[in-house]
């Protein structure tokens, strides 16, 4: 009984390492690949690098009337307490 609970339990280890050597060299490639490829692409941005639109903003606004500004401060001075 104990001479097969440790056959199987040996084998249960090996099967363990095997799987995880497995996925972690997977991993390790992975990150291998895709650092190659980042390089790869800053790489090809410094040949052809895109261009970049300037989006603006709509400015804040300047006319807001005088009865807009009482309720503002109003409102800050009732949140304050």
């Amino acid at each position: 009984m104990t001479g097969q609970f440790m056959q199987l339990l040996n084998t249960g280890m090996v099967l363990l390492g095997i799987g995880m050597g497995f996925v972690f060299a997977f991993l390790v490639i992975m990150v291998w690949t895709m650092n190659g490829m980042s390089w790869c692409v800053k790489q090809l941005n410094k040949i052809f690098p895109e261009e970049v639109e300037i989006i603006e903003k709509p400015g804040k606004r300047a006319n807001v009337s005088e009865g807009e500004a009482i309720a503002v401060a109003i409102a800050v001075a009732k949140s304050r307490g």
